[in-house]
């Protein structure tokens, strides 16, 4: 047989695990869970509330073990060729990158420019490339560190080319190589001390001029439309930064500056109407036919990122296997042994894995590759000719702008070029009409963040579009390179982890009440049965917290009412409910040694997972509801980023002053009371009802709830202020008098 050659090689493979033994683990869990169900059932009439409770609160969890042993059934090994593509081709089509970014304060602009400069270092034709840099804090400090900071490309990426750089974010490569290697040669020497010394200058300009008042700031030449603004009420800023005229496949990509129009009565709609602003402005301005969004703090940290990502594209032997391309989220100087919980290494390996062998990856808002058409509403074999995109229709729908209807047309048409798909035209021959698609009102009327474009209704606005997308019946790509495509930062403290699993829990909550909810797209969309099963596993963390609080309410009532929710010791019954306790955990704890991750780390995620589940998930559910019920509107609160010079892996878990730690330290605080209540019953030597069981369950929330135990007698950050456990002790308090008095 003749060997293959590079034209008929795949440039992608995707394999499936023979996870076989997991399975077996995972479906004996279920038969036990179901056993359990059975015995409750059946013993119902002979037990009061507590049985009841628990009848409830243990078909949830049922339900969603059902969720997840679906969601994990079919993992894949995802491989990529980017060798075989170069071999292939030297045509390739045009990438435009959204960078996005909301405040200069909790994001603060050093980091943004990192990583703007790894986007513009990596291996791909700068011809063929643009970045968009979006700012809805319209922050002069922002602006100011990008245009800094394209001077400082025209250094850094011919040096990253030049010698074949790995790392490609300066605050990175430098932290990660403080000097040049011996063998290295002597040119290298200069020019690594070079950009050494440049990046520091570059930081320091950027660090002075964060720590000056904006009424300090010069405001002259491009700086003079920063003056007098606020971040809520200004009109659209856009700024061509670097321009790529003579199309040099080896130069640097165009990289542009947008400020959003804003105005204080116009709803602005978080991140998702700033990325409906940046893909009408690259769509009038270079309109690649695949667009790229990270947030601020996802470096690239492989270079051949995109490669990776034109291998599905372009090696895809029908587009509906590709609508997008997600690289899951890493993140970089993690804190040691992953007290949050946030690294979500053995979630990506299982649960992700699983998801696309299913329908593909959920859209996860960073790192995500899209092609044009898609976001333009395009569905899967969808044939549109020109007779049917007439002005009339592509206005009504998309806004009145005769350019950018031009563009969208070329996009939608049936056997439209991705190669030759890009305009040529230098963007800042467009900034006329890039002003005019940036305004707020230009989406009045039409079709954005409806039916195209990035969807309002969430403020986990990503996993909404995802699913409007596969909903029409396009599958996702899983891209799963090494070195890891992107790196994030995740939030390093107690409260800043909070706020994002609570922003979380209450936009996924809301995508399910929502007209495209994963429900609705299975029966009336082409949405696969087993991928709205995955999309609900995750939206239904926030109604998980009712059930996951009664649950560690129930020993504590049995003990305080001298009761029981589990069978005695004595009881053979008991082996059901101590089986499912001790397979389980052995079973999560194999799958992180499976993950190479310490033990530690899987004790301190059983923990973190459950106390996100009883309090950022509660406020969650409570802040959904609230805008529900219209008594509220959801607002968008902004996760903290801090891009720390070492590694923080010393100290423990921090609390501030939010009510979101309060629930956890009153349910710590009640089943501490209902201990020492119960152990005052036994000294009595009165007729005790409760067993062993329950006792062991308030051993493991005691467990669970350990930092916050350390956390009642610490000072500082690392303890829980006196006004929190005030207000926790009252409410463990009336509790135990509510359970007094209903005994």
């Amino acid at each position: 047989m003749a060997p293959k050659t590079p034209s008929s090689l795949p440039l992608y493979e995707i394999k499936y695990r023979k996870n076989y033994i997991s399975r077996v683990i995972e479906l004996f869990i279920l038969f036990l869970l179901f056993s359990l169900l059975t015995y409750r059932f059946l013993s119902l009439k002979f037990h009061g509330l507590q049985w009841l409770l628990a009848l409830i609160c243990e078909s949830w969890f049922t339900f969603i073990w059902i969720l997840t042993v679906s969601t994990k059934w079919n993992q894949v090994e995802p491989k990529t060729y980017p060798l075989r593509l170069l071999e292939r081709t030297w045509k390739f089509p045009a990438v435009d990158i959204f960078v996005t970014t909301a405040d200069p304060v909790l994001e603060p602009p050093l980091m943004t420019i990192n990583t703007v400069l790894s986007l513009l270092a990596v291996d791909y034709p700068a011809n063929k490339l643009a970045c968009y840099v979006s700012d809805d804090g319209a922050s002069i400090v922002t602006y100011y560190s990008l245009f800094e900071a394209s001077k400082f490309a025209k250094l850094w990426v011919p040096f990253c080319k030049k010698y074949n750089i790995a790392l490609r974010a300066p605050f990175r490569y430098f932290r990660c190589n403080s000097s040049p290697t011996q063998d290295s040669s002597q040119e290298f020497h200069q020019d690594w001390t070079r950009m050494k010394d440049e990046y520091k200058q570059l930081c320091k300009k950027i660090e002075d001029a964060s720590t000056q008042e904006p009424e300090t700031c010069d405001f002259a030449g491009d700086f003079a439309v920063f003056s007098n603004i606020q971040p809520k009420n200004h009109p659209t800023i856009i700024k061509v930064i670097l321009e790529n005229k003579e199309g040099v496949a080896d130069g640097l990509p165009h990289l542009v500056y947008i400020s959003r129009e804003k105005r204080p009565k116009h709803p602005h709609q978080f991140k998702a109407g700033a990325m409906n602003v940046l893909t009408r402005v690259s769509g009038v301005m270079t309109n690649a036919p695949f667009m790229l969004n990270v947030d601020c703090d996802m470096y690239a940290n492989n270079p051949q990122v995109v490669l990776h990502a034109m291998c599905y594209f372009l090696g895809a032997k029908d587009e509906i296997d590709c609508g997008f391309v997600q690289f899951p989220q890493f993140f970089y100087d993690g804190l040691k042994e992953d007290p949050y919980g946030n690294q979500l290494k053995v979630l990506h390996e299982y649960f992700g894995r699983g998801v696309s062998g299913i329908q593909g990856p959920f859209y996860q808002g960073s790192g995500c590759f899209h092609r044009r058409k898609v976001i333009y509403g395009s569905s899967p074999y969808e044939k549109i000719t020109a007779g049917e995109l007439k002005d009339e229709y592509i206005q009504k729908t998309y806004g009145k702008s005769e350019k950018l209807s031009t563009s969208i047309a070329k996009t939608l048409l049936e056997g439209s070029n991705i190669i030759e798909q890009f305009n040529s035209d230098s963007p800042s021959s467009s900034i006329e009409i890039a002003h005019q698609v940036g305004s707020c009102g230009f989406e009045f009327g039409t079709a954005w963040g409806q039916k195209l474009g990035w969807l309002y209704g969430a403020v986990t606005e990503d996993i909404l579009t995802g699913l409007f997308i596969q909903s029409k019946g396009w599958k996702s790509a899983y891209c799963l390179p090494d070195p890891p495509a992107f790196l994030g930062c995740a939030p390093a403290s107690g409260p800043a982890s909070m706020i994002q699993q609570k922003r979380w829990a209450t936009g996924l909550f809301e995508v399910l009440f929502n007209t495209k909810s994963p429900i609705i797209g299975t029966l009336f969309g082409k949405l696969q049965l087993r991928q709205c099963m995955a999309y609900l596993q995750i939206q239904l963390w926030a109604l998980r917290s009712i059930f996951e609080v009664c649950y560690a309410i129930l020993p504590a009532y049995c003990l305080i009412t001298n009761s029981h929710f589990l069978p005695k010791a004595n009881e053979l019954s008991i082996v059901i409910p101590a089986s499912i306790f001790i397979i389980y955990n052995l079973y999560g704890l194999s799958e992180y040694i499976r993950a190479n991750e310490p033990i530690i780390a899987w004790m301190n995620n059983q923990r973190i997972w459950r106390v996100n589940a009883m309090s950022a998930w509660l406020f969650g559910i409570l802040s959904a509801t609230t805008k529900l019920l219209g008594f509220s509107e959801t607002a968008f609160e902004i996760t903290k980023k801090d891009q720390n010079d070492t590694n923080s892996d010393i100290g423990g878990f921090t609390f501030d002053d939010s009510p979101i730690f309060v629930p956890g330290t009153a349910i710590l605080l009640l089943n501490l009371s209902a201990l020492f209540i119960g152990m005052l019953d036994f000294k009595k030597g009165n007729n005790i009802e409760w067993g062993l069981g329950e006792v062991i369950c308030i051993m493991w929330i005691v467990f669970v709830f350990w930092a916050f135990l350390k956390g009642l007698f610490a000072k500082g950050k690392y303890g829980i202020p006196t006004s929190s456990i005030l207000k926790a002790g009252a409410l463990a308090l009336s509790l135990v008098h509510l359970f007094k008095f209903k005994q």
